[in-house]
């Protein structure tokens, strides 16, 4: 079977859609894993791509106890494929429109209290280069929101610590600025200083590094890498396990919203496309005013 398909389908989607690099990379891993499945079943690709197949191999998923969320995106994946297959005139049959995606519930973010917040910025030892650095990265995707693949990419020169912002370059190639707050930009200021003229002694082309933020080699900081700085932190503040990177993106929002912020401000602060992807943190605000509701009246 072969996977030039695939191949052309990913340069396609990258030339004409602007797709990020992390939407390329998990179209490529489910489309990999949907025609090994095409494989197995000895189907003739790509032209018996059907309804029928497209179902036994979601029922395939949910045998093998795939969650919905991501048996959703799979299936998203495999329909855009097939679009592009049907444009390029390489699959006729168009029953796999009508295969259903799977009812998703609602899912509230997970995000972490104005104190619990507090606690995990405080948590870095900023005696060290790389707590200097952990303490920066903290300071700003809390002061930001922006996503953990938008922090990775950031260059020295995206940083202009006089006008308190940075350019950031979103999903679908969005450029957009960010602000960043005083504590943010002592932070990010203490680490240039102090902390990534250290952390850059290590890497041996360290002249032509671009990257803000360094691993203990002096080269850039892997998403992967900020995961487990988070989780270290995470753990000796004492918070919630389940906290991840994207908690303070969801507590960003969740603060501004709080505070009496806009909605439409913090899309854009955001970088959502759409404003429904915005308004899940509505449903945060409207839990905590039940809750202050039923704490204080004395009614409730």
């Amino acid at each position: 079977m072969p996977p030039d398909f695939i191949d052309l389908f990913l340069t396609y989607l990258q030339t004409e859609k602007n797709a990020s690099y992390h939407t390329i990379r998990c179209y490529a891993e489910d489309l990999s894993q949907f025609i090994s499945f095409l494989e197995k079943e000895k189907t003739r690709f790509p032209g018996e791509i059907d309804y029928l197949l497209i179902r036994n191999y979601l029922s395939y998923l949910k045998r093998n106890a795939y969650e919905r969320r991501t048996v959703a995106r799979k299936l998203s994946a495999i329909r855009s494929f097939c679009r592009y297959l049907n444009r390029e005139g390489l699959l006729q049959d168009k029953s796999w429109i009508a295969v259903s995606t799977p009812r998703l519930g609602k899912k509230l973010p997970t995000f972490l209290y104005v104190e619990e917040m507090l606690q995990l910025l405080s948590a870095p030892d900023t005696s060290k280069a790389a707590g200097l650095r952990d303490a920066a990265i903290l300071e700003t995707l809390y002061a930001s929101g922006i996503r953990v693949s938008e922090l990775v990419s950031l260059d020295v020169d995206d940083i202009d610590l006089n006008k308190r912002q940075f350019t950031v370059m979103g999903k679908g190639a969005r450029e957009r600025l960010a602000p960043l707050g005083y504590f943010a930009c002592r932070a990010i200021g203490d680490y240039l200083r102090f902390g990534r003229e250290e952390l850059l002694r290590k890497n041996t082309a360290a002249a032509k590094e671009k990257a803000l933020w360094l691993n203990k080699y002096g080269q850039r900081l892997s998403d992967r890498g900020v995961r487990r700085i988070i989780k270290k932190y995470v753990k000796k503040a004492s918070l919630n396990s389940g906290i991840s990177p994207h908690s303070l993106r969801h507590s960003f929002a969740t603060h501004l919203l709080n505070a009496g912020a806009d909605l439409r401000a913090v899309q854009e602060l955001l970088g959502h496309a759409s404003i429904s992807t915005t308004q899940v943190y509505t449903h945060i605000t409207r839990d905590q005013l039940k809750e202050i509701y039923n704490t204080a009246h004395p009614r409730a």
